[in-house]
This record gives C-alpha cells, sequence and structure tokens, in this order.
C-alpha cells in the first residue's frame, strides 16, 4: 500500500496551487494523508477528487467550512498498521514522550504545522513523520512532502522528497 503524507498546503496563501509532483504523487497513492492547514476548501475538494482514500484533519489556519468537514484527529488502519493524524504536537523538546502517551494505541503518527521535515520513533516504538510544507519552506532549505510503502504490517520505505525551488 502507498502512501502519500503532506501537511500546511496553505492554498492560495503561500501557493497559487498544489505543486504538479505533487498532484502525481497523490494519482499513484493508495492513500492520501494531509495532516491539517489545508486553507481552502478547493485544496479539500481537488484531493478528494484524485485520491482513491483520504485521511485528513483541520489546522489551526482552517476555517469553519474546513472544519464542519475535517475532524481535529483522525485515525485508521492501513495495512495492519494504527495510523493517527493530528495538525500539533507541541514543541520539538518531548514530542516523542509525550505523543506516546497521548497514543499508545498508534503505530504511527503523522503530524504537521512546524513546516520542519520529522522522523523519530519513541519509546514503545511509535513512529512519528511530519512530511514539511509542500508550499511553504519557512526556515527549511526545501520545501516538501514524504511517501511511504505499508506492507505486512509494517511501515518501509520512508522517503522525504525535496520539491525543486520556485
Amino acid at each position: 500500500m502507498r502512501l502519500l503524507l503532506m501537511s500546511d498546503t496553505h492554498v492560495p496563501l503561500r501557493a497559487r496551487r498544489l505543486p504538479d509532483e505533487l498532484l502525481c504523487a497523490a494519482d499513484e497513492a493508495d492513500v492520501v494523508i494531509h495532516a491539517g492547514d489545508w486553507v481552502d476548501v478547493a485544496t479539500l475538494d481537488l484531493l478528494e477528487g484524485r485520491a482513491r482514500r483520504l485521511v485528513g484533519v483541520f489546522g489551526n489556519n482552517d476555517g469553519a467550512e474546513l472544519r464542519a468537514r475535517l475532524p481535529e484527529t483522525a485515525r485508521a488502519e492501513l495495512g495492519g498498521l494504527r495510523f493517527g493524524v493530528v495538525h500539533e504536537t507541541g514543541a520539538a523538546r518531548g514530542r516523542e514522550a509525550r505523543c506516546a502517551a497521548r497514543y499508545p494505541d498508534l503505530d504511527v503518527l503523522v503530524f504537521g504545522h512546524s513546516h520542519i521535515p520529522w522522523d523519530t520513533e519513541a519509546p514503545g516504538g511509535l513512529r512519528l513523520l511530519n512530511p514539511g510544507s509542500p508550499t511553504d519552506r519557512r526556515r527549511q532549505p526545501y520545501r516538501t512532502y514524504m511517501t511511504c510503502v505499508v506492507a505486512d504490517g509494517s511501515l518501509e520505505e520512508v522517503v522525504l522528497h525535496r520539491l525543486p525551488m520556485r
């Protein structure tokens, strides 16, 4: 099962549209996960129309219309792994222990908010993934997203993709 992970798209504030490479990855993925800060409803509509399956949450920059359509926390069993999706996890310091305590029933937690890519494992085995942002690199050298594969109940081939400079 191929997954595409993204967050913090901020369309149209940080980009007029999603990058073509990201849209192609959405077409190829079995599941698209978005960890919030869509900003516009059109991006949600676009990904709902393209994705085979979409798992998403709202973020702190998402208004009432997005909050009416998306949960604050999403959960999905994908390929035998228990995934959770949230926008914010708090400060980087202590994140692994805090998330392991808050989400003891998950195998993988996908989050956003910081625009900073993150891939760590908490004590007890919870994998924490932040794909960064495909539209707003903020203080990072690149705009980014992630892909991964779930096979036989394990997470494999986790890749951080760097998008070319605009």
